[in-house]
């Protein structure tokens, strides 16, 4: 479970960021929260909607051929050992297949 209000010195940390930085960039933009008579907390949903507007404002997505290379073929060379089929079959030669792999006729119009 994740309490509702996040310390001080909690803060910075569940941002990912050090403590100089929260009080420059986060801190000014949040409601404080007094706890006993020295405590301070913040509400952990105004931290998150902090993080989705500084996300919106500056955030950039990944260059997409970080992610996928489209003009790259796939390495099937470990195909065999994880189960994936390499093999290419007609639409009969599946049926025939899927029937004994479940033991039921596939409806094949």
């Amino acid at each position: 479970m994740i309490p509702r209000l996040i310390r001080l010195r909690d803060a910075p940390a569940y941002l990912g960021m050090d403590k100089n930085r929260f009080n420059e960039e986060v801190r000014p933009y949040l409601i404080i929260i007094p706890i006993g008579e020295h405590g301070i907390s913040f509400d952990r949903i105004d931290l998150d909607a902090w993080v989705d507007h500084y996300k919106a404002c500056s955030g950039r997505p990944a260059k997409r051929s970080e992610l996928w290379d489209e003009n790259a073929s796939p390495d099937w060379s470990n195909a065999a050992k994880s189960g994936i089929s390499t093999k290419k079959l007609t639409d009969s030669e599946f049926a025939k297949a899927l029937e004994r792999a479940t033991g039921k006729k596939p409806n094949v119009t």
